[in-house]
């Protein structure tokens, strides 16, 4: 096709091509995967960019991913000369300081593509690896690392494939240094086809198209992204916006840790939005520090969930977004800060950002949420379990209500989507069964709407096994706003409802557990939105009805009298409500 013909249609059908294609390369490799983090749980991303590593389009996946697959793309169009690459290459790296990654079970693959012996393309791939050595099994998801070597091996970016051969040699020794190793090499031959998929899809693309005319419907591509986030931004008021929050702790010590925002608004004839974390504490000692590839994802996943959801993530979407964190603080964390419960701490910054946005604009934004990643890790060994094993899980919380909705209950929100895993598949694949999981009653803050309801996990150990973890919310409730009240808070309990339980921290590694014992999983509620004896009645028996909501809760949280029956009491609903009026009026 002649650049002459290009119109707007074609360039939506070329954007939507490009989509199909990342989106097909997700779905290749969760199928070929052999871990149940990725066939089942789908803790992996697909994108693909252009020649100058700038971002085409990204499959609807894990919102953080983005970082480590733009920071390794980066990495290697800034020197890509260098590189020499070949049709055929494949580049790995998961190291968050010299390759672009965010925590070290995030292994990236990129490819070149070639049309006509001409660079036009990467296609890139992300999975989480349950484990990459370290000093025990898939600690490099645990919290309480104090230094990044012992979250396991740091890969900086290398050739593992040259012309569609594998580098034996260096597959081989990133291997030696990791855990199951028939997993995780069964995961890379899945991110190896995924890759392939994704070349042949763009090569027939451009064979249809030829790289002009693509090159010119991305550069139109970028254009209306960078258009229409710039509209949205004029419809939020011009000015300088703050907010504070604080992680519990950075699991070694047991002080807060102060994330602290200052977001500019400016309009004139090229509007932008700046982020300033200068206020935000230095780097920590223990694992809950942010790369740099971290907080570009968290910081993008904020706009385009404020003021922009429609909106496609591109390069030129992210032209109007400016960011500052001073080197060394907890959100630009430099080497060799630990950084594998990275992910709490970026749930955290959505948090910030909501805050300081819902003081100009609330109806954009919803009150605080679980606001970490639960994510829980067995492991067994062969002296322990009689095999190697992982078996990893991020466990949602609630979700923050909004200005005209309740929060979601016991889902994952932000930046992270991964799936649950399914009761059957854990307990098919580990020696683990789960005694009981569901939501769990008046864990969401009350409000006008309500926030989402947590979520309650017991898993039993059939055999010893070790238990770590990366988690937050567990001292520190979800916020509410414009008077909705906190969420409650998570907890890890080992062998609750007995003489002998036992309160575990949420960052925490290698915590015994014998044949038989359980730990409770609870995460956080998400904060309420306006005040709760402004909440409709019928809502509220609702909640009763499916049990989401006590008695007490009704009556002390939202001033509904509730009958045994579930009938409401109109007339001491109404007495109780106005007599709580006049006390705020007083």
């Amino acid at each position: 096709m002649k650049l002459k013909e290009i119109d707007l249609i074609t360039t939506e059908v070329v954007h939507n091509a490009l989509q199909s294609i990342a989106e097909q390369m997700g779905a290749a490799l969760v199928r070929a995967s052999y871990s149940t983090n990725i066939k089942e749980r789908r803790d992996c991303s697909c994108a693909i960019f252009d020649s100058k590593g700038h971002l085409v389009t990204l499959a609807e996946h894990i919102p953080i991913h983005l970082g480590s697959m733009q920071g390794l793309i980066q990495n290697v169009t800034r020197n890509l000369d260098s590189w020499n690459l070949d049709p055929g290459d494949v580049i790995i790296a998961n190291d968050p300081y010299k390759g672009g990654g965010s925590h070290l079970p995030d292994v990236t693959l990129i490819r070149p593509i070639f049309y006509q012996e001409s660079l036009v393309a990467f296609v890139s791939n992300i999975a989480h690896w349950t484990d990459v050595g370290g000093r025990m099994p898939g600690v490099g998801t645990a919290g309480d690392s104090t230094e990044l070597l012992q979250e396991g091996l740091r890969i900086s970016p290398i050739l593992i494939m040259k012309r569609d051969q594998i580098r034996d040699d260096i597959l081989d020794l990133i291997l030696l240094n990791m855990r199951n190793q028939k997993v995780r090499l069964g995961d890379f031959r899945a991110q190896i086809a995924s890759l392939r998929l994704g070349e042949r899809h763009l090569v027939k693309l451009y064979t249809h198209y030829n790289d002009e005319a693509i090159s010119n419907c991305i550069s139109v591509l970028f254009n209306y992204s960078e258009r229409r986030l710039q509209r949205a931004l004029r419809q939020v008021s011009e000015g300088i916006y703050h907010f504070t929050d604080a992680m519990d702790d950075d699991g070694i010590d047991s002080e807060p840790v102060q994330i602290s925002v200052k977001i500019k608004i400016s309009h004139g004839s090229s509007p932008s939005i700046k982020f300033d974390f200068s206020g935000t504490e230095p780097q920590t000692a223990g694992g809950i520090n942010m790369a740099w590839p971290a907080l570009l994802a968290t910081v993008l996943y904020s706009v385009k969930a404020i003021f922009a959801h429609d909106v496609p993530v591109n390069a030129g979407f992210q032209r109007p977004i400016h960011i500052e964190a001073p080197e060394g603080c907890l959100v630009n964390a430099q080497e060799d800060a630990a950084v594998g419960g990275r992910t709490d701490t970026c749930q955290r910054v959505v948090d910030v950002i909501m805050g300081a946005i819902g003081k100009v604009a609330p109806e954009r934004v919803v009150a605080a949420s679980t606001g970490a990643t639960t994510a829980i890790i067995f492991g067994g060994t062969k002296n322990l379990t009689g095999k190697d094993f992982v078996y990893v899980e991020a466990i949602g919380g609630g979700m923050g209500a909004s200005s005209n909705k309740d929060g979601m209950d016991g889902v994952q929100v932000h930046i992270t989507n991964t799936s649950n895993l399914p009761i059957e598949a854990m307990e098919l694949e580990y020696p683990l069964r789960v005694v009981h999981y569901g939501l769990i009653p008046d864990g969401g803050g009350a409000g006008r709407f309500r926030g989402g309801l947590p979520i309650q996990k017991d898993i039993q150990a059939l055999k010893p096994i070790l238990f770590s973890a990366h988690s937050d919310r567990h001292k520190i409730p979800p916020w509410g706003f414009m008077g909705g009240a906190k969420g409650e808070c998570g907890k890890f309990i080992l062998n609750p409802d007995t003489a002998n339980k036992m309160i575990i921290p949420s960052k925490t590694s290698g915590v015994l557990l014998k044949s038989g014992d359980i730990m409770r999983i609870k995460t956080a509620g998400g904060g309420g939105f306006g005040s709760a004896f402004e909440r409709n009645i019928d809502d509220v028996l609702r909640d009763y009805i499916l049990g989401k909501i006590s008695l007490g809760e009704a009556y002390e949280k939202y001033g509904v009298v509730l009958k045994d029956q579930g009938f409401v009491d109109i007339k001491a609903t109404n007495d109780l409500r106005k007599q709580s009026r006049l006390k705020k009026e007083e």
